[in-house]
């Protein structure tokens, strides 16, 4: 029984295990290319780590579709209606539970239409894959630990005494955003921590400086990347 995994597919057309494996991998490869273009050219506020790995899978799971339906109109009308129970039954707001949840409906539909072979090489490889994504933290590319949001009510020429508290905790400083409101400034700093234990220690010598009214801190990994 086990012969039937290397034979090929159970099918009028059975497809070559060597086929099926470049297949995948190509289309792994080419996830890649796409994923790492979108790190490097998204500008926006809105950035999620889950939706850069979900570019790297999908191509995979397109390509496994393709081989279990191989011209297949009944095999094709059977997808549709699984997709569409599945889709009535959940909503997913996470790009990666959707492509996990794809790849268990495309595999079980490679396992009953006999596609055996599609099946152990995609299911092998969609796991490989995964925890690839899941150990290399695949899409990050955050550089700071903490968001600092600070109200100021000093003279700007005063500042360097805010820069000198943040540079004693921080590796790193970036202002990401320098505002007058009024009589005050509004203030915003991206900080790689020494130590991002001692973020609120930071917090708590910030409000605790004259000319300081409001602090807000949060982690970076709270707002992005997700």
């Amino acid at each position: 029984m086990v012969e039937h995994f290397f034979q090929g597919d159970l099918t009028p057309q059975p497809m070559d295990y060597r086929l099926v494996a470049l297949s995948l991998l190509l289309s792994f490869l080419c996830g890649h290319v796409v994923a790492w273009l979108y790190v490097w050219t998204h500008n926006g506020l809105s950035y999620s780590r889950s939706f850069v790995k979900s570019l790297v899978v999908l191509p995979v799971i397109v390509a496994l579709v393709l081989m279990v339906l191989s011209n297949n109109l009944v095999t094709a009308f059977g997808l549709m209606a699984v997709l569409a129970i599945v889709r009535f039954r959940n909503v997913l707001r996470d790009t990666l539970d959707t492509t996990y949840l794809l790849s268990g409906i495309v595999l079980g539909m490679a396992c009953g239409t006999q596609r055996y072979t599609t099946a152990v090489i995609g299911c092998t490889l969609m796991a490989a894959i995964f925890l690839y994504l899941w150990i290399t933290e695949f899409g990050t590319r955050q550089n700071y630990d903490v968001i600092l949001n600070v109200n100021w009510s000093r003279p700007s020429g005063e500042l360097p005494e805010v820069l000198s508290l943040l540079n004693r905790h921080a590796r790193k400083v970036h202002s990401a955003n320098q505002q007058t409101v009024g009589s005050s400034m509004e203030l915003s700093y991206r900080i790689l921590m020494r130590n991002p234990a001692l973020m609120e220690e930071m917090a708590a010598e910030l409000r605790a400086l004259a000319g300081v009214e409001h602090v807000f801190v949060i982690a970076a990994e709270n707002q992005s990347e997700i």
